[in-house]
């Protein structure tokens, strides 16, 4: 191997690992973001505030989907919006859709059910959203809180901006996903999020 090509190489193998660097910056910095939403607390006047869906077992919220209704209950006695909306819709076999279920845990904790709104066919935060934003417009409703997991809330809010929904966030105070590995888990499944949806709009 002359001298020329072992240069070329080196060079090469250089750039190689400034680009490896400059990704994982950029994956670090996107992580960081994520996280630092997810500490944000905006909650403050508004129309409705929005829970989004979660997993629940037949009748009962999931301990995640708890921790979300509970958060929602707590700002709706605060007086920071006289609506609750509710999202989520059939998981696959449920006699109940996940918002069902939320108005079912929200009147039994003495929320009327006048201040409660419901859809029943979202899938997924999306759908949760976009079905919120139908519901918002036939209603009048024109400012909300959104309430999700901390990690989970930067790219609710991302999708409410890209749906043109006036949207502040206020994270649960408190997540079930506590464990190291869980929590790095919902970090790296959103860090993917970020960049799928940043592929899907420029497509």
């Amino acid at each position: 191997m002359n001298r020329g090509h072992r240069a070329r190489r080196r060079g090469a193998l250089g750039w190689l690992w400034r680009l490896a660097l400059l990704l994982l910056l950029w994956l670090a910095a996107v992580a960081a973001w994520i996280v630092w939403v997810g500490q944000r607390d905006q909650a403050g006047a508004a129309d409705a505030i929005i829970v989004l869906g979660a997993a629940a077992y037949d009748a009962r919220p999931s301990p995640v989907f708890e921790e979300r209704i509970r958060h929602g209950l707590d700002l709706y006695r605060r007086g920071h919006a006289p609506v609750l909306l509710f999202t989520g819709g059939y998981g696959t076999g449920a006699r109940f859709a996940e918002s069902q279920v939320a108005r079912r845990y929200a009147l039994r904790h003495g929320i009327p059910e006048s201040a409660i709104l419901i859809e029943a066919s979202s899938r997924t935060t999306l759908q949760n959203l976009q079905q919120a934003r139908t519901l918002m417009q036939e209603h009048g409703l024109r400012r909300a809180i959104v309430v999700s997991d901390p990690l989970h809330m930067a790219r609710a809010l991302r999708l409410c901006r890209q749906l043109g929904i006036e949207a502040v966030g206020s994270p649960t105070p408190s997540t079930r996903f506590r464990s190291v590995q869980t929590q790095w888990k919902f970090l790296l499944q959103e860090v993917y999020f970020f960049h799928r949806d940043l592929v899907l709009r420029a497509a």
